[in-house]
């Protein structure tokens, strides 16, 4: 099956973008992180001890564990996609006699040969980026100056352990995501690839109970800490932030009908016409809806989340003049805020642009019917307006109950510091990157012969 694998990697790469660009972040992430890690184990105890501060490698693990969880959910989601993407092209397999197994092992080879593809620009990338992070720790005084990032042998095993671990994460991803594709009989796996299940299993249900409920642990833990513990409340608020969002993610489907049912009012006053269109879209495809919305709740969760707590952190140093240590958190978070933004924007245009480009036979059919292409560009921006309330609503309650556990924490009051214009910069962004995405690949996916489109797959 592997030359079945890399024949549909060179005829459709762009189904497999959005997964290299995941794995390619992964894989220089974790080296980033393994390189400091590295750095400190490798220095002469004299030289770690003339530094100010926790240490590098205690800085490296705060900053990292959160940033490192980050990118293998974009991994996970960019996996889910890429096989999301050719479902149709595994249906007809399984129905010319491919087994679950040679199925499996095709899209487990398919992610081994994008990972390697992108390993070497990765641990470049990862490795340039470590030492940057390390020469910033050095003129803060974090870092002495006898901390340097090692030479070889050791770059090479990080360059080893961040892709066995990128790899593994992403075929464990991979392998639940074709597991429902391999299962299935091989007549009833063409037809799910065009349809959409009703239900919501109790697995999922109650995973995302658990999830809410660990979420829910994680806001008293941060908001109970001391003021003098303020790293540790920053770190479990973030933690508690990034485990509601996994709520958002398993629960989507009912959030969203709630939501949709909500903003469907005004949008059918305004637009009757595509308003209409666009609202039935969302509410009958409530899965494939929450698909696109958690990444946006995403960016906007985690930037927002981080920027507000800086903004928090910043007024409580300066109000209780706590010194260098107070200044350096500050600076930490707002380059930990530009890599979790990085990673949000990555996943939401990756889950945008294959909830979008798988849709074309539905758009073909519409065509049929009568539909222009410009009425579909109307239905597009309207489905994409909606999105981005919803995930930019769900992302924010997210942000909001974060933050005010960390606010707790810090100044001993639930409301938190924030900086509204940069807050506004944050939602226009997130909703441009949403509609702008949505437009582009529905644009591409409505070119072509209608009944073309309707009999195939084109990428």
């Amino acid at each position: 099956m592997i030359p079945v694998a890399l024949g549909q990697m060179r005829r459709r790469p762009a189904a497999f973008a959005g997964l290299a660009c995941a794995l390619f972040l992964a894989i220089a992430t974790v080296t980033l992180f393994g390189s400091l890690f590295a750095a400190d184990v490798t220095a002469p105890a004299s030289a770690r001890r003339a530094a100010t501060g926790p240490g590098v490698a205690v800085i490296a693990g705060a900053f990292g564990e959160i940033a490192v969880l980050v990118a293998f959910f974009v991994v996970v989601n960019a996996a889910g996609f890429a096989l999301r993407r050719q479902h149709r092209e595994l249906a007809l397999l399984r129905t010319i006699a491919a087994t679950p197994r040679q199925a499996r092992r095709l899209v487990r080879g398919q992610v081994v040969a994008t990972a390697l593809s992108v390993a070497l620009p990765g641990w470049v990338v990862g490795w340039a980026a470590a030492r940057r992070f390390l020469a910033e720790l050095r003129r803060l005084g974090l870092a002495a100056p006898g901390v340097r990032v090692p030479g070889s042998p050791v770059p090479l095993l990080v360059a080893l352990v961040a892709l066995a671990a990128t790899l593994a994460v992403g075929l464990a991803a991979s392998a639940v995501a074709a597991r429902r594709i391999s299962r299935i009989a091989p007549a009833a796996a063409l037809t799910a690839s065009s349809t959409e299940h009703g239900r919501t299993g109790v697995p999922r249900l109650l995973a995302g109970v658990g999830a809410l409920a660990g979420g829910g642990l994680l806001l008293r833990l941060a908001a109970t800490r001391p003021a003098e513990e303020m790293d540790k409340a920053g770190q479990a608020a973030l933690l508690a932030a990034v485990v509601l969002l996994v709520t958002v993610a398993f629960l989507g489907p009912f959030a969203v009908r709630v939501l949709v049912a909500v903003l469907g009012v005004p949008v059918r006053a305004l637009a009757p016409g595509s308003g209409w269109l666009a609202h039935a879209n969302l509410r009958g495809y409530a899965r494939r809806l929450s698909s696109a919305v958690v990444p946006v709740a995403l960016l906007v969760g985690l930037s927002g989340t981080m920027l507000i707590m800086t903004d928090t952190a910043g007024h409580a140093a300066r109000a209780t003049a706590t010194g260098v240590t107070s200044a350096t958190d500050v600076w930490l978070r707002q380059a930990e805020v530009a890599l979790l933004t990085c990673f949000a924007a990555v996943t939401t245009v990756n889950t945008l642009v294959a909830v979008t480009a798988e849709r074309r036979r539905e758009f073909a059919l519409l065509r049929l019917v009568g539909a222009h292409r410009w009425q579909l560009t109307r239905m597009l921006a309207v489905e994409a307006a909606l999105t981005a309330a919803v995930g930019v609503l769900l992302g924010a309650a997210v942000a909001g109950a974060a933050s005010a556990a960390f606010s707790t924490a810090s100044t001993g009051s639930p409301a938190p510091s924030v900086p509204v214009a940069a807050s506004w910069y944050i939602v226009a962004g997130a909703a441009a990157l949403t509609v702008l995405t949505v437009l582009a690949t529905g644009l591409l996916a409505v070119r072509g012969p209608a009944a073309e489109l309707v009999g195939g797959d084109r990428d």
